[in-house]
């Protein structure tokens, strides 16, 4: 008797566990995909300058954060392993654009950026994409973040923080990949 009602209740707490794990797993997704990040709306100035800069619509520019970054930084001097006003190298640009804007915390160095990236065709890209270049020969030695229309932002060697479009022609046969931060 003792063995029957310990299988019974073995049974019925097994059933029990399960039925729990997968009514906890359900709850789970549905409070991921339930979840959105809410865009702050750009200031008309910098959706005006942006929206002219990269050939489109004002109403294109929707993330506030993003482009009011952008256009706190741009015109900042490139200084290779900075990461300040004073001097910013490509891949810390990205590195605080990220913190900033996106409250994601991601590698610092360009080798390892592209490390967390799921590749994407080019015409995939989405705005907060990372792109890469191969310059001098080294693989994955530059980075940027694409915008949309084809441009993206980055911090050039020669004019430090900038928009430039991604098939221009001096630097579009350096690009390597691009792909969303996992």
């Amino acid at each position: 008797m003792n063995k029957f009602l310990f299988s019974i209740r073995y049974i019925f707490y097994s059933i029990l566990l399960i039925s729990l794990s997968f009514t906890s797993c359900k709850s789970k997704k549905q409070l991921v995909k339930s979840y959105k990040v809410e865009l702050e709306k750009p200031s008309n100035k910098i959706a005006a300058k942006y929206a002219e800069e990269m050939e489109v619509s004002k109403g294109a520019i929707k993330n506030g954060r993003l482009y009011e970054f952008i256009d706190d930084w741009e015109g900042t001097k490139y200084e290779y392993g900075g990461l300040d006003k004073r001097g910013v190298d490509c891949s810390g640009l990205v590195y605080l654009l990220y913190q900033d804007v996106y409250q994601k915390h991601i590698p610092r160095s360009t080798s390892q950026q592209v490390e967390i990236i799921k590749r994407k065709f080019e015409n995939q890209l989405k705005e907060g994409d990372l792109v890469f270049f191969d310059f001098d020969g080294k693989q994955f030695s530059h980075v940027g973040v694409y915008l949309q229309n084809g441009y993206y932002v980055h911090a050039s060697t020669r004019s430090g923080v900038m928009i430039e479009k991604l098939k221009n022609p001096y630097t579009y046969k350096y690009f390597s990949r691009g792909g969303s931060v996992q």
